[in-house]
């Protein structure tokens, strides 16, 4: 069902994937190449008033910020379109109005930008604030034997061999709720804590990532660089220059951690973003606000 709000309004989530190399992360920088910059702007040739003219200025929220050089395969976003140029999107075609405006996009992105899905968005719909939670993948090679230059882009060659075991252990003892402010880089009223789902570490024999060393790392939110923070401290423990102990007092540090060497943006990208069901997005909204909000004032 299309969620209108207000009586001209429509919301519309987009799906979509986008390889980081080129761009200078998400946010929209002043002469720089960003993602949500390129995003708008192709919104903003193919949605159009009556007269043929551009629509207002469409302003697009994101589920996940990324930092530049990070990657998405499964990032959300969502855009209010005015109802009227919505239902012209199809033309003369028989499309639905989200297909026929990920076909005209699909048209005018560049090649490093893929729109997979643009549908209605159910009622109460927020990418950012209904999410669950970010799923992220972070990829290494520390084995000669299996780099490949043609996923360079993509993979951190590794000098020092690494114990995947070792780090599985060392990333378990970072997860739950609590303050990240020595693996983040500070925002000005912004919180830092957050809940850390999942931070695990496998060697893959199967598949697209054989041979890699693949950290899966999820959370309801993630604050400024703080997967790569978290990558690059326990990569210490895991290459054998550090120890637990080590560890838990860098975590334990009231703000960024400068012994802590940040890992590579190019290893990392964010893989999926979960919802819960339709009917409880607004609610979910509501309390992450909340959170957040309570959160700052602390």
């Amino acid at each position: 069902m299309t969620e209108l709000l207000s009586s001209d309004v429509v919301r519309a989530r987009l799906d979509f994937s986008y390889d980081g190399t080129s761009f200078h992360g998400w946010a929209a920088q002043p002469g720089l190449r960003t993602v949500q910059d390129v995003l708008e702007t192709s919104l903003a040739r193919v949605v159009r008033k009556a007269d043929g003219s551009p629509a207002a200025a469409l302003r697009v929220t994101v589920a996940g910020r990324t930092d530049a050089g990070v990657h998405a395969r499964g990032q959300v976003a969502h855009v209010d379109l005015p109802v009227d140029a919505w239902t012209r999107l199809p033309g003369r075609s028989d499309r639905e109005p989200g297909e026929a405006l990920r076909v005209r996009l699909a048209g005018v992105l560049p090649p490093d930008v893929a729109m997979r899905a643009v549908t209605a968005a159910a009622p109460g719909f927020d990418a950012r604030f209904s999410a669950l939670e970010r799923r992220y993948a972070y990829r290494l090679c520390d084995d000669p034997a299996s780099r490949d230059p043609l996923r360079r882009a993509f993979v951190v060659e590794h000098r020092r061999s690494l114990d995947a075991g070792v780090l599985d252990a060392a990333s378990a003892t970072l997860t739950g709720l609590r303050d990240f402010a020595a693996f983040c880089k500070a925002r000005e009223g912004a919180t830092t804590i957050r809940d850390l789902v999942e931070f695990s570490w496998t060697r893959p024999s199967q598949g697209p990532d054989a041979g890699l060393v693949v950290a899966t790392v999820r959370a309801d939110a993630f604050c400024h660089s703080m997967v790569r923070g978290l990558v690059g401290a326990v990569l210490a423990v895991g290459e054998g220059r550090r120890d637990l102990a080590w560890l838990g007092d860098v975590a334990g540090h009231p703000e960024r951690s400068q012994a802590i060497a940040v890992a590579p943006p190019h290893g990392l990208t964010l893989e999926e973003v979960v919802y819960p069901p339709d009917d409880e997005l607004a609610a979910r909204a509501e309390r992450t606000r909340d959170r957040r909000a309570e959160s700052e004032l602390l």
